[in-house]
């Protein structure tokens, strides 16, 4: 284990993967000609706008104590280490997307990959919930985790849906 995060720590990196996953789909959506998952995607570019505002406006209410440091961390390493994380995450910025996406030829392409993105969100926050002091936010994880769930859930429905 190489950090315990508080929650401050934990809600910075999930609004950095919102951030980044509403790229992914508003980006996704260009890529595919199927008028109703096209309205997905659009649909969870949204939400993942509507994720980050409720975790931003989560952390904000967040106690002074779920701000302090749970390593001593003098350099600041640890935001740098949560920049790279997210940034490292199946979400990641600009160019990666566009690399990504170049690897999709149709629909069941698409939602694959976004099955497979809100399926390593998942797990990186379970992982996250791991290294998260206890009394620090916990629970807090576990409501990233249900979005995360909830995301993928729908993305399955459509395709098996798409499959029949």
């Amino acid at each position: 284990m190489l950090y315990n995060f508080n929650a401050d720590e934990v809600f910075q990196m999930a609004i950095m993967i919102e951030e980044n996953g509403k790229i992914f789909y508003e980006k996704a959506q260009d890529k595919i000609d199927n008028p109703e998952v096209k309205e997905m995607f659009e649909s969870l570019a949204q939400a993942e706008i509507q994720h980050r505002e409720c975790f931003m406006a989560l952390k904000k209410k967040l106690p002074p104590s779920a701000q302090e440091e749970t390593v001593w961390d003098p350099d600041n390493e640890i935001n740098q280490y949560l920049n790279m994380m997210a940034g490292m995450h199946v979400f990641r910025p600009d160019d990666d997307v566009e690399g990504q996406l170049g690897e999709v030829k149709d629909v069941e392409d698409a939602l694959k990959l976004a099955i497979q993105f809100e399926k390593e969100s998942i797990v990186f926050f379970l992982t996250i919930k791991e290294n998260t002091e206890e009394t620090q936010g916990r629970d807090m994880v576990d409501q990233i985790i249900k979005e995360e769930l909830g995301h993928h859930k729908a993305l399955s429905l459509e395709l098996i849906k798409l499959k029949k």
